[in-house]
């Protein structure tokens, strides 16, 4: 068989030729596409870490009217 790419005759059974590195037949199996990664919620984390606040100072002035 010859190289399509460097025209440098190769066996037969070659998947790839040996001095250019071009493939001799398409890819059968196709890289896995990872899917973009979500945004984490910024707002419901800014809403929690309000909330916790708010009950920290609530038991905190709680605690020192004892």
């Amino acid at each position: 068989m010859i190289c399509r790419q460097c025209g440098t005759e190769i066996a037969d059974k070659a998947l790839i030729c040996y001095r250019c590195g071009t493939a001799t037949v398409e890819a059968t199996f196709k890289p896995h596409q990872s899917s973009p990664r979500r945004q984490p919620p910024t707002l419901l984390i800014a809403l929690l870490v309000i909330a916790l606040l708010v009950l920290a100072a609530f038991f905190l002035l709680d605690s020192s009217a004892l």
